[in-house]
């Protein structure tokens, strides 16, 4: 039996590739997007993973140290560690700073600041792909690949230069923003340091120009295996007045606190363009109906049933969908590493999207459906 959709497509194959290719590039573009959204929640995990604490102690009522603002005494550190069932605490800085390469363009980076010679170190080896890390406890910096700059590089921080003795990859903070890391006290002085015009101002006033720079935004904790985490945790927060998260509850924080409003835009975003697609089909395949309404007429005429049309223009809307769909997937696999932020591409993903459009294929044509069955066969007469 000769398969009428076959025929048509093979007819006005030109249009038909080129109308899947447009609507392919729609689909390749949502698929980016639920990429985008994969990619934060990736992102938002990076740094908490490789920190792998147990506890997370900030400032009491925030939900720091990367939601909201966090300061508390570094001296809490050795108080967390004499506690029962606490393996191993430090403490950590965390700011958003500009570094300034070669040719003085700004790049924005996280700052993560970390005792070298502590119990809980923040940078995962693995991850290191040239250099070391920290040995010193001033001076060095360990920056991301992501950065530009290399391993020997020397960087200028508020007064003081910092030399490149190691390079990560795929570091990132929660916000995407490559992660440098320095000691402790070096992130200390960068967090607290004013500038000679501040000071003498400062100094006019009567106002100590010092300041405390004995503060750090949370004390990272291990648990001894075998202890109750939440019992700790509840323990710590009562007697020594902070607020203490768990390891998921911090993920859970980054994840949902800070990426839900992200995660609403992205999706609306996605359904607008699910929509829009789904009208270009029906759009495509009502004009092509159209085009072809006199032969309709004359199949009807000689007798051929209607299932047999309809039949045709579903599944030439069918083959319109997939054909959008493989274009659509191979343009978002051809473009999403040119993309600043990590885009994260899942097949489970992949196939949503594929039966989200063969559902949407079959309703729009339901518009080239209902102007085959109101055809009058009369019309292939002298029409």
């Amino acid at each position: 039996m000769i398969n009428l959709a076959g025929k048509d497509i093979e007819h006005t194959l030109g249009k038909f590739l080129i109308t899947a290719i447009g609507v392919g590039m729609l689909l390749g573009i949502v698929m980016i997007m639920v990429g985008v959204y994969r990619g934060m929640i990736v992102d938002a995990k990076v740094l908490i993973n490789d920190i792998d604490a147990d506890l997370w102690i900030v400032q009491q009522d925030t939900l720091g140290p990367f939601a909201e603002a966090s300061r508390i005494h570094e001296d809490l550190r050795d108080t967390i560690r004499s506690q029962d069932g606490i393996s191993a605490a430090e403490a950590m800085t965390f700011q958003a700073i500009q570094l300034f390469n070669a040719q003085n363009q700004a790049v924005r980076v996280n700052l993560v600041g970390y005792d070298p010679f502590g119990q809980i170190n923040p940078i995962n080896l693995k991850r290191m792909v040239d250099g070391r890390d920290l040995k010193k406890s001033h001076y060095e910096i360990v920056v991301s690949q992501s950065t530009g700059f290399v391993l020997g590089d020397r960087i200028k921080i508020g007064r003081d230069i910092y030399k490149v003795v190691g390079v990560t990859k795929g570091t990132v903070s929660s916000g995407g923003d490559p992660l440098v890391y320095v000691s402790l006290k070096d992130a200390q002085k960068i967090q607290f340091l004013y500038s000679n015009a501040r000071i003498r101002n400062d100094r006019a006033r009567g106002m100590n120009v010092s300041g405390d720079s004995h503060l750090v935004n949370t004390i990272v904790a291990r648990v001894v295996p075998g202890r109750d985490i939440n019992e700790i945790a509840e323990n710590i927060a009562r007697w020594k007045h902070k607020s203490v998260y768990t390891n998921p509850q911090e993920v859970k924080i980054l994840t949902e606190n800070m990426i839900k409003r992200a995660s609403k835009q992205i999706g609306m975003f996605t359904v607008i363009l699910v929509i829009v697609s789904t009208v270009i089909i029906a759009l495509i395949i009502y004009t092509m109906t159209l085009e072809k309404i006199k032969e309709i007429s004359i199949m009807k005429l000689i007798g051929i049933p209607n299932w047999t049309i309809v039949k045709m223009i579903i599944q030439e809307t069918v083959v319109l969908g997939i054909l959008a769909f493989v274009s659509g997937n191979l343009f978002a696999h051809m473009i999403y590493g040119k993309f600043p932020k990590r885009v994260v591409l899942l097949t489970e993903d992949a196939l949503a999207l594929f039966a989200i459009i063969m559902i949407a294929s079959i309703l729009a044509s339901f518009f080239g459906v209902h102007k085959v069955i109101k055809a009058d066969p009369t019309q292939a007469i002298g029409g």
